[in-house]
């Protein structure tokens, strides 16, 4: 008898830790400083090896009095870059100048802004099993 509660307990044990390990949060990212309502944010979660080629998630957003706000769900414990951007003209893309310069505001997680495009570890977080929220600015 002794042998079998000791059995089930460790059994017991190493259910509870595997499904505490594959808990997932909610990120909840909100752009505070919109410059019109007119068009919508766009909003990409990357982790490092995905960063500015294919998103884990997206979605857009519409604006109100200068804020918009999305919220990504099921994400697993780690690390994390948020990147996002005015889509004044709807057109479902960041716009640019023939030289490259952006015509539409953009931001990224953190809020280091530096010339040139966001850099990964400049706007990296670290997600753990409870729900994160962040500002971010154009």
């Amino acid at each position: 008898m002794k042998f079998l509660v000791t059995i089930f307990t460790t059994v017991l044990f190493f259910v509870l830790t595997t499904v505490k390990a594959q808990e997932k949060t909610t990120i909840t990212a909100t752009v505070v400083n919109v410059l019109s309502d007119e068009g919508k944010v766009g909003f990409a979660l990357y982790n490092k090896e995905t960063f500015m080629k294919q998103p884990i998630q997206a979605k857009d957003a519409k604006i109100v009095d200068g804020k918009s706000t999305v919220v990504f769900e099921n994400v697993p414990a780690g690390e994390y870059a948020i990147l996002c951007y005015h889509d004044k003209n709807g057109n479902n893309r960041m716009d640019f100048e023939p030289n490259g310069m952006p015509l539409e505001s953009f931001g990224a997680s953190n809020n280091v802004m530096s010339f040139g495009p966001p850099n990964y570890d400049d706007a990296k977080f670290t997600v753990s099993d409870k729900k994160v929220s962040l500002e971010i600015k154009f």
